[in-house]
């Protein structure tokens, strides 16, 4: 899937080894995990089928908006735009859950 960033911070992230964000290196890892299997995956079911990322949509006024598991405390927030045959992942941000 192709992705897109919100905030080039998580752009940098994901790229730059030496640069944080500010978040704690498991964070930063995991990130980076996730990041690789979302340019793998061909569509949002290959997310889906990956049971611990615990990928779901979110409910309310962020209905438009899916997480994914970073850790037990972490989440990383995505939007799913386009076609269902060329989806781009937005990546908007990583939050905090508890």
């Amino acid at each position: 899937m192709d992705v897109r960033f919100e905030d080039d911070r998580f752009d940098k992230l994901e790229t730059d080894l030496t640069y944080t964000a500010g978040f704690a290196p498991a964070i930063e890892s995991a990130f980076r995990k996730r990041m690789q299997q979302i340019r793998a995956a061909v569509d949002e079911r290959d997310l889906r089928n990956v049971k611990s990322l615990r990928f779901e949509k979110l409910k309310g006024t962020r209905q438009h908006q899916h997480s994914m598991r970073l850790n037990d405390q972490y989440r990383l927030i995505v939007e799913l735009e386009g076609r269902s045959s060329c989806k781009v992942v937005a990546i908007i941000g990583i939050e905090d859950y508890h």
